[in-house]
């Protein structure tokens, strides 16, 4: 046909079948018009903020301005085809710029597939176009239809509390998915339909014996694996079934938050000792029966499970997790009461968690928690108290004068009870970012417990990694703590870390700095290690432990490094902090000097240049993280510095303009007040 290229043939014809094939081939005739499309992935653009990092470098290369709109997917989107190139899911496109442009230069997407876009606010998602019956039902041979409808009727429609909620099923879409689980069943495919019909409660007695013979069979001694287990589980103890607290048994500390969901005397008796045992995940379901079962009011079950926790020497993790789960608790039962939104339970949680910091009820354990835990909390409760008056009492069930008061009382109590406390190390490293900026001025409170945190053998990589290098920055560590990890380096500290979402190094590197500095004996074998050609994680890592005592040669190597064009993982920021000690100066104006300077990604510079706007707190991260409130202060320090170019000052001036306190203050965390919103937006205001 004119106009047409000749169909291909042999292995290029099955090559050219393929969904990956198709969207590659879409993907190339995108960009224009103040838009452009990243290449496809390779496993270097593992994040979105890879990404970001890819259409920087692009934009340099190409001449385009920093404001230019750009769509891409990366690596772990890219999963979504499998090893043929056949689309198994979603697949995820992530953009930045204007979301106008975007859409527009995306389009309806290729032939046979759509586009659908996620909003100012979300990804565009790309999927086959698939046909449906007048039921809307698919056809159970079209595996892409019935994923797409499973999806559809699989994802909640509250994810705000748990358990999540989900929308009603039709006759036909019912009846559809039993007719799935008819003998003979096949339990390796089946487990999608399985969790539809019980999120529901409408697996039968006889679907649910039928499957638990076929997983018993099939999962033998790894009943966990199959992906249905746990809505067949709470099954098996809706109905009663007879082999419900064998299969219990079987599942162990797995079993627990079913248990919760289905309180009985046997399942209260279970999570209480998988509790007592150190199963974290056995807390929140134990008070959540315990509650149903023997205490109505929730703080005195608490109170109950704490006094159980603390005899049993229970650590601070156990404790940890039932202060969060007593919050979470009542703030569900006060939304569920008054009909409430998500967003209001917001208001009753920080309400909640500033009177449980004095509710004598409470052991002190718990006090102490809920008392961290309100420390980002209190402001908000002053602010929505002030600003609302009467309406504070529909939101909270409490009056502004009493919530006013229990503000008062936590912030008297405040200091005492948060003595010798800190965040929990082993949460999650970006909620541990969160809190980053609150110890760029410790207290010497602060400072004994990281220096406990490092001396306590229990502390993991990523405790170690966040105390010693708060200690190490701020000048703080001393030989204790290098004394205190030599029994511990060779078998804990030489394991492979990942540090590149954090404000913190490699505990290794942070600790063979420092023993440089202090002349430690165990430098010497630090420094013997690194040496060594494995593993090879270290390779990467070890140019960063020249801010140890630097030195001119320690300067060069790094330097040869930066300008040779390969992954910078903190090696420019490295330079930067080395070369101000060197030199006397403060390191921004060494950073501030390298504009235009030739092989120093600009990229990279520009986010070293807010970095270490604090020599003795520098941003390790390894991009602008714009949701931190570390990074927003340090950008409003590079922009009102006096001594910096126009050019650093107008980096500064941009980094804050992009930050979500800006952009997208709900992304903030901690979340900010109106207050500090008020503040952000005249500071910006007074500089356009």
């Amino acid at each position: 046909m004119p106009g047409h290229p000749p169909a291909p043939s042999g292995r290029n014809a099955a090559r050219e079948r393929s969904d990956l094939d198709r969207v590659r081939a879409w993907w190339r005739t995108l960009g224009g018009d103040g838009f452009v499309v990243l290449p496809p992935p390779t496993r270097s653009r593992y994040t979105q903020s890879d990404g970001h990092e890819d259409a920087a470098e692009l934009f340099a290369v190409r001449g385009l301005g920093a404001d230019a709109s750009f769509a891409y997917w990366h690596w772990q989107s890219h999963q979504t085809f499998d090893r043929s190139g056949a689309l198994t899911g979603e697949l995820m496109l992530h953009w930045g710029g204007d979301h106008a442009t975007v859409a527009a230069g995306l389009g309806a997407g290729p032939a046979g597939y759509k586009v659908v876009d996620g909003g100012p606010e979300g990804a565009f998602r790309l999927d086959k176009v698939t046909c449906l019956d007048g039921a809307g039902l698919p056809d159970p041979a079209d595996p892409v239809g019935v994923r797409q409808f499973l999806d559809r009727i699989d994802t909640p429609v509250d994810r705000t509390r748990l358990p999540y909620r989900y929308s009603p099923l039709t006759e036909a879409e019912t009846g559809w998915l039993h007719d799935r689980l008819r003998d003979p069943v096949d339990v390796s495919t089946i487990a999608p339909f399985v969790a539809p019909l019980e999120h529901r409660n409408a697996l039968t007695h006889d679907e649910a014996s039928l499957l638990l013979a076929a997983w018993r069979d099939e999962y033998a001694g790894r009943l966990t694996k199959w992906g249905a287990w746990a809505p067949l589980l709470h099954a098996l103890l809706r109905h009663d079934h007879p082999a419900a607290w064998e299969t219990v048994a079987a599942l162990g500390p797995d079993a627990a938050a079913v248990l919760g969901r289905v309180p009985s005397e046997r399942g209260l008796a279970v999570v209480r000792e998988l509790a007592l045992a150190g199963a974290l995940a056995a807390i929140a379901p134990w008070l959540a029966v315990h509650r149903s079962i023997r205490e109505p009011d929730w703080v005195r079950a608490a109170s109950a499970l704490a006094t159980e926790l603390i005899g049993h020497d229970a650590p601070e993790a156990s404790l940890r997790v039932l202060s969060t789960a007593l919050t979470a608790a009542v703030t569900a039962e006060w939304r569920d009461a008054a009909g409430l939104d998500h967003r209001a339970s917001r208001s009753f949680a920080a309400l909640a968690a500033v009177r449980f910091s004095t509710d004598e009820r409470l052991p002190r354990e718990l006090r102490v928690l809920a008392a961290g835990a309100a420390v980002d909390q209190v402001a908000h409760v002053r602010e929505e108290a002030a600003r609302l008056g009467p309406a504070y009492t529909d939101l909270t069930g409490t009056a502004a004068a009493d919530a006013l008061a229990a503000a008062d009382r936590y912030e008297a109590a405040r200091d005492e009870l948060l003595a010798g406390s800190g965040p929990d190390l082993t949460a999650y490293e970006g909620s541990l970012g969160d809190v980053w900026h609150r110890y760029r001025t410790p207290s010497e409170a602060d400072l004994r417990w990281l220096r406990a945190r490092v001396a306590d053998e229990r502390t993991g990589m990523q405790g170690l990694g966040f105390c010693l290098e708060l200690l190490y920055a701020h000048g703080a560590a001393t030989a204790a703590e290098v004394d205190a990890l030599v029994p511990r380096w060779k078998k804990v500290l030489t394991k492979q870390y990942r540090t590149t979402y954090t404000e913190w190094r490699h505990p290794l590197v942070t600790l063979t700095c420092l023993a440089l500095e202090l002349g430690h004996p165990v430098a010497a074998d630090l420094l013997a290690w690194w040496a060594k050609p494995k593993p090879l994680w270290k390779n990467d890592q070890r140019l960063l432990t020249h801010l140890g005592a630097p030195d001119e040669a320690k300067a060069a190597e790094l330097w040869a490094f930066v300008t040779s064009g390969r992954d910078d993982s903190g090696h420019l920021m490295t330079w930067v902090l080395l070369r101000a000690r060197l030199d006397g100066v403060h390191p921004l104006r060494v950073a501030d000097g390298l504009f235009d300077t030739p092989s120093v990604p600009e990229y990279v510079l520009n986010r070293v240049l807010i970095g270490v706007a604090d020599p003795a707190q520098p941003l390790w991260h390894y991009a602008v993280d714009a949701r931190s409130r570390s990074w927003w202060q340090r950008a409003l320090e590079v922009a009102d510095h006096p001594e910096l170019s126009a050019r650093a000052r107008d980096l500064g001036l941009r980094t804050a303009r992009e930050h979500c306190l800006i952009r997208r203050p709900d992304q903030v965390r901690p979340a900010p007040t109106e207050a500090e919103l008020a503040t952000a937006r005249a500071w910006i205001d007074a500089r356009s």
